[in-house]
């Protein structure tokens, strides 16, 4: 039986977040109301693909359609707001054998990328995936170049005291040998992501970096998000902001999203402000039951020698591209795709 490709119905729009609960690869910006918060602040268009064998849904994969001077292109997730992870989720193909899971999971790709060509014929597409795709010959074989990418990821199933004790010894003893009364760690709200968001925002202007994500996109998709979650994490001294990150929350995993950066306090702070707040989203994981923090990134030489002291665990991703060189070139005018 051939797998159905169509865009999304109404009924299919009501089942989406339950579909991408239980894909391996759902993260919480695959809920249809993340899609639609990030379409709104990109100034794109839409396309949530899904995929049936008879009645038995098998993926989802959300498009966006973005044209620029009589030109189409298609990212998932969307240029310009820095979105992690988005591409295919896939269903129901876990208990699958090889040959078969392999088969379906092809055919799913081939309707979707038909569909991409027939009805929006982009001259350009980028799609990143997330951790949970492992396979990326469906795309090959469909004419798309495959880089593969990188992330660390801790494992929260740990014991505490185990997993503290994994960490470089500059690590444990930023944890251990901070007194707690010199400052104070708390999950905020819409005020606090704000406080975070113009750090980052400062912080890479100060480098003469680009940052273009509308804080009203950041705003919204703490508002809009129906299953997951974007927690604030600030740290503060004699009760005034340091540092902050913005996790993403979906199911079993939380991931550091946006923040992080070097600060620019006014107090004289002495405490290891961003040490402090990832073993602080590391304890409220665990103590809630999730099971990995994704450190988001494990590419940049200069910033994995931070990351790597919390002993994370390798994972990969990708990077998939379609168009000639001459497009991807004009795909340049997007800013960057991370």
């Amino acid at each position: 039986m051939s797998i159905d490709v169509r865009v999304a119905t109404d009924d299919d729009r009501e089942r989406w977040n339950d579909y991408v609960q239980r894909s391996p690869q759902g993260t919480l910006c695959h809920e249809l109301e993340a899609l639609e918060v990030q379409a709104e602040h990109s100034g794109s268009t839409l396309h949530p693909l899904i995929g049936f064998k008879g009645q038995e849904p098998v993926g989802l994969f959300p498009v966006f359609e973005l044209k620029k001077q009589f030109v189409t292109t298609v990212f998932s997730p969307p240029p310009h707001i820095r979105v992690p992870y988005l591409g295919p989720a896939f269903l129901n193909m876990g208990k699958l054998k090889q040959r078969k899971r392999e088969r379906r999971r092809q055919r799913f790709m081939d309707g979707c990328l038909e569909w991409i060509q027939s009805e929006l014929s982009p001259r350009y597409a980028h799609i990143r995936t997330s951790t949970g795709v492992e396979d990326a010959r469906p795309f090959k074989w469909n004419e798309f170049d495959a880089t593969p990418e990188y992330t660390y990821a801790v494992d929260l199933t740990r014991e505490r005291d185990d997993l503290l004790m994994s960490f470089s010894s500059d690590a444990r003893s930023n944890i251990t040998n901070t007194d707690e009364d010199e400052y104070e760690v708390t999950v905020g709200d819409s005020e606090e992501i704000t406080l975070i968001y113009e750090q980052v925002k400062h912080r890479y202007e100060s480098q003469d970096i680009s940052f273009g994500v509308p804080l009203e996109f950041v705003q919204d998709l703490a508002d809009q998000t129906a299953s997951g979650a974007v927690r604030p994490y600030t740290l503060r001294v004699d009760g005034e902001f340091v540092g902050g990150i913005l996790a993403l929350e979906y199911g079993d995993r939380t991931g550091r999203w946006m923040g992080g950066v070097r600060t620019d306090a006014d107090v004289d702070v002495d405490v290891p402000t961003n040490d402090l707040l990832d073993w602080a989203i590391m304890e409220d994981g665990m103590e809630r039951g999730l099971e990995t923090y994704d450190l988001v990134g494990a590419d940049t030489r200069r910033i994995n020698r931070y990351k790597a002291k919390f002993n994370p665990e390798l994972e990969t991703y990708y990077s998939l591209e379609y168009g000639s060189w001459g497009m991807k070139t004009v795909a340049s005018l997007y800013d960057s795709v991370k």
